[in-house]
């Protein structure tokens, strides 16, 4: 048995096929996969990701620490609940992990990290901090529940306190506030518009069955992935991981740059590859013939050389196969996937595939 969310019975009361996810026990779908990833992109979908780790960091050198720890600019965080992506690194420039930091307050800043690297993320955090002298405290009593879709706002914004009502639905992507007892924040991982809302673990279980009864439908790991993908959202474990440079994982927009003399944890090595100019090329791929892109499958480039598929699946809205894949440096538009020792042809588009309900791509 695995670690269980507040919303395990919710999902075992509804159905649910639960699988293993990183160690924690979650709902696969409620029955079709497909059907969900439809009611995300045309109406409203709800998913539970209280399985991600949530980490609250305070101290006057606070800002000082995470310009150090990450290898985005944090000093672009000005104003009370912005968020920034980011990646945190090794020393060799490989990604420990991908995540989102909010400004709370000049000495608060809180973290959302992915729940499978929980135990090294706050090893690292914390041994990281420890000349900072930052307070760095895990947030386990807390849950957070994700709604996204072209309606989810609208059909959410009435269990929202309504003291905070008006200010939640103001709200600008990428920024959050605290909403009473709650914490709103108008971001996500399906390509859609939306909230993710952390609040106490006891009173999550009370908004999952509100949000279902006005009509948001519940949402498994199944249509998440596929939500991604077509918004080409990186996985940390399948698109990067500790041996893989942003650079090379679609994500050096992630990367500040200036001021030249912040020296945050990776930066020579990213560098030194940033600047030889052979960095692999990541990249979205559409299937040209029949069948269906999968993760580590064999991309080959004529007289280049050889990549890999790191995400591939059928994508339901645009009816076709489509994947992310890293692939050798160079200016080329086509390849080919070793499917099961048949090559396949495939085109390089830019993603995203989809966005906002729209595809984004020639088909």
């Amino acid at each position: 048995m695995g670690s269980r969310t507040p919303l395990y019975q919710n999902h075992v009361d509804a159905n649910a096929r639960i699988v293993d996810f990183g160690g924690w026990d979650m709902p696969l779908h409620y029955g079709s996969q497909k059907e969900e990833h439809h009611a995300v992109r045309s109406n409203a979908g709800v998913f539970d990701v209280s399985h991600m780790t949530i980490v609250d960091l305070g101290g006057d050198r606070v800002r000082e620490y995470l310009q150090r720890l990450v290898a985005n600019d944090v000093a672009k965080l000005k104003d009370y609940g912005k968020a920034l992506y980011t990646c945190m690194l090794n020393p060799a420039g490989g990604v420990i992990d991908d995540l989102i930091i909010y400004f709370m307050a000049d000495t608060e800043y809180r973290l959302i990290v992915n729940a499978a690297t929980r135990e090294k993320d706050l090893a690292w955090i914390r041994e990281q901090a420890a000349s900072f002298d930052v307070d760095v405290v895990e947030r386990a009593e807390l849950a957070m529940i994700a709604v996204q879709g072209p309606n989810a706002r609208e059909l959410a914004a009435p269990l929202i306190d309504p003291d905070w009502r008006e200010a939640a639905t103001a709200l600008k992507p990428f920024n959050g506030l605290q909403a009473g007892d709650t914490f709103v924040a108008r971001t996500g991982y399906t390509g859609e518009d939306g909230w993710e809302i952390v609040l106490p673990t006891d009173s999550a279980p009370a908004l999952w069955d509100s949000l279902l009864q006005v009509g948001v439908a519940p949402c498994g790991l199944g249509a998440r992935d596929t939500l991604r993908l077509e918004a080409a959202m990186n996985l940390y474990g399948s698109d990067m991981d500790e041996s893989i440079s942003p650079l090379e994982a679609g994500l050096a927009w992630t990367v500040a740059w200036e001021p030249a003399d912040r020296d945050f944890i990776g930066r020579k090595p990213l560098q030194e590859l940033r600047d030889s100019g052979e960095a692999r090329r990541f990249v979205g791929l559409l299937l040209e013939d029949r069948g269906v892109l999968r993760n580590h499958q064999k991309v080959i480039v004529e007289g280049i050389g050889e990549g890999e598929i790191t995400s591939g699946g059928f994508s339901p809205t645009i009816g076709r196969s489509i994947a992310l894949a890293r692939v050798p440096a160079g200016n080329y538009d086509r390849a080919q996937v070793d499917v099961r020792g048949k090559l396949l042809n495939v085109r390089i588009v830019k993603t995203p595939f989809v966005r906002n309900g729209q595809v984004r791509i020639d088909v």
